[in-house]
């Protein structure tokens, strides 16, 4: 065989290399030795799997679930590539009747994507997201063993440890930090035999590079610790921690605040006035007059200029419920959220981000249909009077009071577009004045 790394060399039978390792692997249990024609990468991985105490008839264990595993996957630094993943595996996991997944550095399973059927089968032996599947928990397969060497490999039919996974075929590929080198997971595509083959290896380590030639590109990793911290939900003034100290910013320089933290490359003096007046006839020195009030505040190296900037990256809160958004961690989002971005300004950028993130949120709620996830937004300050969130509400957990809450709000509703000439439906909240 050329290549040590791949399963199948060209012309083998793929049956009889079957019953071949099937007798390998009984040998291998029974006696601890290691007969032709186990590959050598497998057959070190048997022997470790061995010293970690894997049977060969154990199964994987789910180390976490629901709103554990969706705020972990949001703050996964694979998250930022998993749409990148689909593109380029998904099609061809769903029509080869395959499975894509995604592990971290310690072989856990985040994501698991792909053909129904065959993730309803991959069920059945835990190869579901949370479950860890390394070396040292379940023995060989290609995820595991992927961040376990540092190499792309496929593992073959009973060439995986453990005997319930044996009719499965895998390969997968190590993804790393571009800037540390350092292992963050591997992604993996999981199916029949046909995968014992060449093309198939080649495909993920293409993948891989092309994940990490993207997490090159992106915007840097989730904060580290001493990370300025900003606080911008539910709040008309913003608080900065910064070097230990909180700090309550004013609305307009909480404006400023949020707006450069979300745009680290900085924003040009024209761009700040759009974003922040709807009046046209403010002039650049009032903005630099706040700016300037602001460098204060804030203290010396933070504020940058030309174009306008922040001087080390910010973590908000805005920016957490966005990325836990993107990674489909509903739970995690809705529990990080505790109300509108900086509910009282009218700076039109502000209006924008407050009104996507909101709306973002409700309607991932919404086609979520949990009745806990609807009730705290319906029962919050900014979903009291938010009738599509209690018509889901109602239709999943259609209480008496549920039932009668709904029906004043649609009266009220009902009301307010009768007093309001040439108005149409689709409204969702109720139009009232601020306190």
């Amino acid at each position: 065989m050329t290549d040590p790394w791949v399963a199948l060399e060209p012309g083998a039978d793929p049956a009889e290399r079957v019953r071949a390792l099937r007798r390998a692997h009984e040998t291998f249990t029974r006696a601890g030795t290691v007969p032709r024609p186990v590959r050598s990468v497998v057959a070190e991985s048997w022997r470790r799997s061995a010293r970690a105490g894997v049977g060969p008839d154990g199964t994987a264990s789910v180390e976490l679930t629901d709103s554990d595993l969706g705020a972990y996957r949001a703050e996964h630094p694979l998250a930022r590539v998993m749409p990148l993943f689909r593109e380029l595996m998904g099609t061809f996991a769903a029509d080869g009747e395959h499975l894509l997944a995604v592990c971290d550095a310690h072989g856990r399973l985040l994501w698991v994507e792909g053909h129904r059927a065959t993730r309803r089968r991959a069920d059945g032996m835990n190869f579901v997201p949370g479950a860890r599947w390394s070396e040292s928990a379940v023995g060989t397969n290609a995820p595991g063993t992927a961040v376990a060497v540092d190499r792309a490999v496929q593992v073959f039919a009973a060439e995986h440890f453990i005997r319930r996974v044996q009719p499965w075929t895998c390969a997968a590929a190590p993804v790393h930090d571009p800037r540390t080198g350092r292992v963050l997971g591997a992604v993996d595509i999981t199916g029949g035999d046909g995968l014992a083959h060449p093309h198939s290896l080649g495909f993920v380590q293409a993948v891989a590079r092309a994940a990490e030639a993207q997490l090159a590109l992106l915007a840097p990793a989730p904060a580290a610790p001493g990370t300025p911290l900003l606080g911008a939900l539910g709040r008309d003034e913003a608080e900065l921690v910064l070097d230990g100290r909180r700090a309550r910013l004013s609305r307009r320089h909480s404006e400023i605040l949020v707006l450069l933290a979300r745009h680290p490359e900085g924003l040009t003096g024209d761009e700040l006035l759009c974003a922040l007046y709807a009046d046209e006839s403010v002039t650049p020195v009032t903005l630099r007059a706040e700016l300037a009030r602001l460098r204060r505040v804030l203290g010396t190296g933070v504020l940058a200029s030309r174009p306008y900037r922040l001087g080390a990256a910010v973590e908000s809160d805005v920016a957490v419920v966005e990325r836990r958004l993107r990674a489909g961690a509903v739970t995690a989002a809705a529990k990080a959220y505790t109300g509108p971005v900086l509910p009282g300004s009218q700076a039109p950028a502000i209006v924008r981000l407050r009104e996507r993130l909101a709306d973002g949120l409700r309607t991932a709620l919404i086609a979520r249909r949990d009745p806990d996830l609807l009730a705290d937004w319906a029962h919050a300050p900014w979903g009291e009077d938010d009738v599509t969130v209690w018509r889901a509400l109602a239709a999943v957990r259609p209480t008496a009071p549920v039932r009668a809450r709904l029906a004043a709000l649609e009266a009220e509703l009902t009301a307010q577009a009768g007093r309001t000439p040439g108005r149409t439906g689709g409204a969702t909240y109720l139009q009232r004045p601020r306190a």
